[in-house]
């Protein structure tokens, strides 16, 4: 079968085995991948990538030397089924998954796995029962957006928007407009979306954005007062005086490269929560002085849960989230070395999304 494979660091097309599903797998063929930030990263830091999943407990990571196939945001069909499997869907069932698979040796991560391909292939192998049907019609594309909407659900699910008088989302790439989209669907707001990419501040807005902000030209934390939202410590306490409850500020890192933290901390009102979505593959810096006398709580983030990936289907199946919107590109496979090299520079693209068959 035909794949975009990881080989060093370069992305090459090439035939490999096709795979055979095992004991309570199935065989899956692709209709639609995106491509993801993570997956630039990992071409040329897969063993930071593998650092981190162990951190987080997993084992069964990728092998920096050997090949891999990325792609963990995908939907597929249904092609055949492994020993035990309960067949709970028919073949040619367009379904979605959490990105793992399982074998004796334990899950694995589809996408970051230097034996079992991701989404960037032709044919997967997927664990049956975390697979999900896609409902109500949805295409391929629309279901493979499912896990990088999951990752704005999962963040937004983290903070504590009870007391929050409203967002400011760092960095309009995939991430944050997954956040945003998160937000709006529960319907809060005001959202400011700050970036400074024209093309990604107009998919912000399309995704529900209040206010959109060029960082070039104005801080998106110069906007707090007009909703409620007090700059300093003394302006909190005059609220509170007067009998009023002050909105605390809401602030999501979705850049994910070093020095962004810091800059959040030093623009941000007194008592922010920052949720930091963004990940940074380097090492990084910050000043916790200037956290401590603002006294700003940090939440990290990664991820999703089975149920979160699950909501996020619901949501776009049914409108709340418009997820096609941020799609800016289609690709076959033999475009993925190509693809790469563009988004590796900052621009308006989004999410470009491999449809094999395309281009």
């Amino acid at each position: 079968m035909l794949a975009a494979i990881k080989r060093g660091t370069r992305i090459v097309c090439d035939e490999i085995a096709d795979p055979v599903p095992g004991e309570g797998q199935v065989l899956v063929r692709t209709r639609a991948c995106g491509i993801c930030g993570s997956d630039l990263h990992a071409l040329h830091h897969a063993e930071t990538v593998a650092r981190l999943y162990r951190a987080g407990g997993v084992e069964n990571v990728i092998d920096p030397e050997a090949d891999c196939v990325f792609g963990h945001e995908f939907s597929a069909e249904i092609l055949d089924f492994g020993p035990k499997a309960a067949r709970r869907f028919k073949p040619g069932t367009l379904v979605t998954s959490v990105p793992r698979v399982a074998d004796q040796s334990g899950a694995h991560v589809v996408g970051y796995s230097s034996r079992f391909p991701g989404g960037y292939a032709e044919r997967m192998l997927l664990t049956e029962e975390l697979l999900l049907e896609v409902p109500n019609g949805l295409s391929a594309v629309e279901a493979a957006l499912t896990e990088p909407f999951a990752v704005g659900e999962h963040a937004v699910a983290a903070a504590d928007l009870a007391d929050a008088g409203g967002a400011v989302v760092v960095g309009c790439g995939p991430v944050g407009l997954a956040v945003i989209a998160a937000l709006k669907a529960r319907g809060f707001g005001p959202v400011v979306a700050a970036d400074f990419a024209p093309g990604r501040r107009a998919l912000a807005e399309a995704m529900g954005a209040d206010q959109v902000v060029d960082p070039a030209s104005d801080s998106p934390h110069t906007r707090w007062q007009d909703f409620g939202v007090p700059a300093t410590r003394a302006e909190r306490a005059r609220i509170i005086a007067d009998g009023g409850k002050p909105g605390r500020p809401l602030i999501f890192e979705c850049v994910g490269v070093p020095g962004v933290i810091q800059a959040i901390a030093d623009a941000a009102p007194a008592k922010p929560q920052i949720v930091v979505v963004g990940v940074c593959m380097e090492s990084d810096r910050f000043d916790p002085g200037i956290s401590i006398a603002k006294e700003a709580e940090y939440r990290f983030v990664l991820g999703y849960s089975a149920d979160e990936f699950a909501a996020t289907l619901r949501n776009i199946a049914e409108g709340r989230i418009r997820a096609a919107q941020i799609v800016t590109r289609e690709i076959g496979i033999q475009g993925v070395a190509d693809a790469f090299a563009d988004l590796a520079a900052p621009g308006a693209e989004a999410k470009v999304m491999i449809v094999p068959g395309a281009g």
